[in-house]
């Protein structure tokens, strides 16, 4: 039951993507991961945020993302930043890797969270770089809720 319960409150997510990028599209893809990898997820142990993801021959990979050793391991432990392939069918891979060969798109990783099954999944983006202008009008947006949220509660 506990563990029901811990496997449902892994949340990790990517705060500076949706601020820096346009998201056009958006995927889950299952995450290959060693045994302490997915331990440490599950105490909420990993970041995505200076993580990107690339292709490399046919297969897309999940690079720079940041998933901290099990304290409780032995001597036999996973290396905390290196690439991990992600699990996706064949047409979505050939669709993504066409979107990315137009320039300015890249792949972000979003969300890590893990699913119903116990399973870790990675929710990605095919992004856009924003522009400075379109980050202060988002900035803009972002204060106007807020005062008006503000002169609702009084």
């Amino acid at each position: 039951m506990a563990e029901k319960k811990l496997q449902a409150s892994v949340n990790i997510k990517n705060k500076k993507a949706r601020f820096e990028f346009n998201i056009i599209d958006t995927y889950v893809c299952g995450i290959v991961l060693k045994g302490t990898e997915i331990k440490s997820i599950r105490l909420n142990k990993a970041s995505i945020t200076e993580g990107y993801c690339g292709f490399e021959k046919d297969e897309l990979f999940l690079r720079n993302a940041h998933i901290a050793e099990y304290e409780k391991a032995s001597f036999k432990t996973h290396e905390p930043t290196r690439p991990r392939k992600l699990l996706l069918n064949r047409n979505e891979l050939d669709k993504i890797h066409k979107q990315v060969k137009v320039k300015g798109i890249t792949i972000v990783p979003l969300r890590m969270f893990i699913n119903d099954k116990g399973l870790a999944k990675l929710e990605i983006g095919i992004a856009e770089g924003k522009k400075l202008h379109d980050k202060r009008q988002d900035l803009k947006e972002k204060d106007a809720k807020r005062e008006m949220d503000r002169a609702m509660k009084r």
